[in-house]
């Protein structure tokens, strides 16, 4: 009998699929019988599933397409618990609950600051909105990844307090651990040119253009190049600004990297210029290789990993010149910073914490 199944679209590669992986990896781990439920079995992350989890692909071209296939599913193998994540694959879970009919414990997670990911005005939104506010309180328990986005899920969606759970997220994996201290392969590392990093896909909400041109301000008072990894719709757009700004010597965007962590501990600063978030896994990464970081102090979760401003730099939000003086300071200064309890985002910590969640008799 399956005892956790855990449900979202693929294993592509973004921030909730990663702590899905390894959710399921280290629950599997613990003695659960795990199912990893799939719209479409495919993303670069499904190398990295534990063979004692199983894969279970429901084969559907679309999340929506999926409600029947996930309803066989739940008939068949009653698993005791299911989880799944982001807001549309939630409502989903939900509507096949009710056409099922099948007994289970029902939790949601939500990894984004919704005032802020939903804040378009688009038809689309409006009706994830409503459905929200509609569906989520048919859960059985809701997980927040931050104390922000826990705030603004009761405020947005009108909920109870008590149903919404905070859980950080498992960051620092025994993965991580070994393969920050793998070589990098790239003439600036054999040559120790010293570069800034940013890293996270290239959207709106990361907001790499503030990266860009808060480098741009002061990249001839420092002696450090600006390294950017990740893929997302904005490339094009992010290298015309650097070509704009005649900067392609040392601005470098480098696209999907297999092994950011390497990149993580060689960096002489790591920043995050997003405008929000629902945690900020980055930060915590970066700090568990040893890095100093600079972040906006943006919703959420920022503020609340970097412990308000004691464990590295906040920056308001979208300004470049507080910005530029941050990461110049922070460069030129060289100071020294308290470490992070990586304890605090370990998978076997932050599992029991969902163990416990799964199995309390009174939700």
């Amino acid at each position: 009998m399956v005892d956790i199944a855990l449900f979202i679209p693929s294993l592509n590669g973004g921030g909730a699929e990663r702590v899905m992986l390894i959710l399921a990896n280290t629950l599997v781990e613990k003695g659960y019988a795990v199912d990893l439920v799939l719209v479409k079995a495919k993303g670069a992350f499904l190398k990295d599933v534990s063979k004692n989890v199983r894969i279970v692909d429901l084969n559907s071209s679309r999340t929506l397409f999926s409600i029947i296939p996930l309803v066989n599913y739940l008939k068949k193998e009653k698993p005791k618990v299911v989880m799944s994540a982001m807001h549309y694959v939630n409502i989903i879970l939900l509507i096949a609950k009710k056409i099922s009919r099948v007994k289970f414990k029902l939790v949601i997670s939500e990894h984004s600051t919704l005032s802020y990911s939903l804040s378009n005005s688009s038809f689309t939104n409006q009706v994830l909105k409503k459905l929200m506010h509609n569906m989520y309180p048919y859960a059985d328990a809701i997980i927040a990844v931050s104390k922000g986005v826990a705030d603004d899920l009761v405020k947005v969606l009108k909920l109870k307090d008590k149903k919404v759970n905070v859980i950080y997220n498992p960051v620092v994996t025994k993965e991580l651990l070994v393969k920050r201290n793998e070589s990098i392969n790239h003439p600036w590392i054999k040559n120790n040119i010293p570069f800034i990093l940013g890293v996270g896909r290239l959207t709106k909400a990361k907001n790499f253009h503030l990266l860009i041109n808060a480098f741009a301000k002061i990249e001839k008072d420092i002696n450090a190049h600006l390294v950017i990894l990740g893929t997302g719709e904005l490339e094009s757009e992010l290298k015309e600004l650097v070509y704009h700004l005649g900067l392609e010597e040392k601005i470098h965007l480098l696209g999907f990297v297999e092994n950011p962590y390497s990149w993580m501990k060689k960096a002489e600063l790591f920043v995050l210029s997003s405008s929000w978030e629902g945690f900020g896994n980055v930060l915590v990464e970066a700090m568990a290789c040893g890095t100093s970081v600079i972040s906006t102090n943006c919703p959420s979760g920022p503020e609340e990993i970097l412990e308000n401003g004691k464990l590295g730099v906040l920056v308001p939000v979208n300004n470049t010149e507080e910005m530029a003086f941050a990461i110049k300071n922070e460069i030129n200064s060289r100071k020294s910073r308290p470490n992070l309890s990586l304890s605090k985002y370990d998978p076997s910590f932050i599992s029991s914490q969902y163990v416990e969640l799964f199995f309390k008799k009174d939700i």
